[in-house]
């Protein structure tokens, strides 16, 4: 090993042909690429064994990066290898990482452990890797992991990524305890793009902090059978989270390089992809600064399984699915702004939890009549709860939708009338055909007219006897019908005259619908009052 004016300028005497090639690359910041230039000798998943011509030991990776050699003048070192074969396990945890790194399609024999290690920018594309255990890692930039195949999963637990996170199109397996990536208490300064991955194991990402949007569009998970694919509880996200659908276009004409690559995408909206979920999916206790965008997305959900967003808080909720998820939905507790949503997106049979779930106004984005959208409503919540109906009517009436909003609370009290004992079920049976509930109060002086122009036709052809004959007032037919008719009134007509036989059953039955139809008036108003 040689010696100059700038310290160590030759590699160790037992490096390989390959290893004394990157060490002088390294000094020069240039790539060193290892490929046959064969692409189906090149591909790290499908291609056969590589040689020795193609492999690097790992402990020369750390070597350089831990304690490498400094740059030759007027050049900054980094590491930048493509198409090698690393021969161990890169062991370089705790350790300082002063230069760049980058790798592209490499081939690694062991895991990359990196616990507890400080970086600037990291980016290894399209590499496979048994796994990285990375838990507080810090990095001043990047963490870049496109196109990996990390079949033993990726450990990130209480790391801190100084920009951006990104995972897109990886292919991740899960660990011994089928978590694929295990992230809890990650914090990224910006953005996490995990956009068309394919993950066989849970993604946890509980109590993460990220300080611009979360992306999975596109992405395919999937769990072990009971199991949650993504966990995200208690999860921060400043700007949006997307699960939704990937334009393809874009990605199929990217090439590898940052910035036109694996982030950019066409405007070509030929083919999409959509966001598949086959296992539970929990974002309880989640903020969203932006919003929360499930749009064009497959939920898979078996027993016991569910799409959780219990407690969330967002300005808007989009939730618009490719198909009726086939589990339980829950939004019990959530706080939101915009609820924008589809019929399909709802499965009915009492699998939509709704209790406390507040939203400020509807925007539907396929057509949702109110009549559906009650019928969605009465099989959605099961047993009756007066909660989503008085919720739904008080964002019918912000938007201005007075009269749809009084449609919800008839369907509300028509509900609770099928739980209610027989004798209640009839009560709240004639409230409702005479005014409504209250929320009809013109039905009511339609029947009073009704029943007061049948009694005084019956009187007319009818006229009872006076009680004195020679104090009866003058005989007004339609006059003794409505002081029958309306209780508490008196019009001098009732008590004169004494009605026998079918004229005083006829003088019963119009007091007692007079009583009927006044209580249910007074009820209706008082509604009224109460609600204005």
């Amino acid at each position: 090993m040689g010696e100059g004016e700038f310290g160590v300028v030759e590699p160790p005497e037992e490096w390989t042909g390959p290893e004394c090639r990157l060490w002088r690359a390294f000094r020069r910041g240039e790539t060193l690429d290892l490929r046959a230039g064969v692409p189906e000798e090149d591909h790290p998943v499908t291609s056969g064994p590589w040689g020795a011509e193609r492999t690097v030991r790992a402990s020369v990776l750390a070597h350089l990066l831990l304690n490498g050699p400094p740059p030759e003048p007027g050049r900054v070192a980094s590491l930048k290898l493509t198409g090698a074969q690393i021969e161990g396990a890169l062991d370089l945890a705790g350790g300082a990482i002063a230069a760049y790194v980058e790798l592209h399609g490499c081939r690694f024999e062991r895991k990359i452990l990196m616990s507890e290690c400080r970086a600037g920018t990291m980016r290894l594309v399209g590499c496979v890797i048994p796994r990285i255990e990375a838990s507080r890692l810090v990095t001043e930039g990047d963490l870049h992991l496109p196109r990996c195949t990390l079949t033993g999963g990726l450990r990130l637990t209480d790391a801190r990524i100084g920009t951006d996170l990104l995972l897109n199109q990886a292919t991740i397996g899960g660990d011994r305890n089928d978590r694929a990536i295990a992230a809890d208490g990650l914090t990224v300064s910006q953005d996490v793009e995990a956009e068309l991955i394919h993950c066989t194991g849970e993604i946890s990402l509980r109590s993460a902090r990220i300080g611009g949007r979360l992306s999975l569009r596109g992405s395919s998970l999937r769990a072990g059978a009971g199991r949650v694919c993504l966990n995200a509880a208690r999860i921060s996200v400043e700007h949006t989270l997307y699960l939704s659908r990937a334009w393809m276009s874009g990605w199929r004409t990217s090439d590898s390089t940052y910035g036109t690559g694996y982030g950019e995408r066409s405007t070509d909206q030929s083919e999409s992809v959509p966001f598949r979920a086959r296992g539970g999916v929990r974002l309880d206790d989640g903020r969203f600064g932006n919003a929360c965008l499930i749009d064009r997305a497959e939920f898979s959900l078996g027993d016991g399984e569910e799409l959780s967003l219990r407690r969330i808080q967002t300005p808007e909720l989009r939730l618009c699915l490719s198909r009726t998820p086939t589990g339980r939905v829950s939004l019990s507790r959530a706080r939101v702004g915009n609820l924008v949503d589809a019929p399909e997106s709802w499965p009915g049979g009492g699998r939509v939890g709704l209790t406390g779930f507040t939203y400020e106004s509807l925007r539907p984005a396929a057509d949702f009549p109110l009549e559906k959208r009650i019928a969605w409503l009465d099989s959605a919540v099961g047993e009756f709860r007066p909660e989503p109906y008085e919720q739904l009517a008080a964002a019918l009436r912000r938007d201005g939708l007075d009269e749809d909003a009084r449609e919800v609370q008839l369907a509300k009290h028509r509900r609770r009338r099928s739980t209610l004992p027989l004798l209640a079920r009839l009560w709240g049976r004639l409230q409702d055909v005479t005014v409504g509930y209250g929320y009809r109060p013109a039905r009511a002086a339609l029947w009073m007219v009704l029943i007061w122009a049948l009694g005084a036709a019956y009187f007319a052809g009818h006229p009872p006897q006076p009680m004195k004959g020679d104090e009866a007032p003058h005989w007004n037919a339609a006059l003794y019908a409505m002081d029958l008719l309306l209780p508490l009134i008196d019009l001098g007509q009732d008590g004169a005259w004494k009605p026998a036989g079918a004229g005083q059953w006829a003088s019963v039955a119009l007091i007692l619908l007079g009583w009927v139809l006044a209580t249910t008036v007074a009820a209706g108003a008082t509604r009224l009052l109460r609600r204005g």
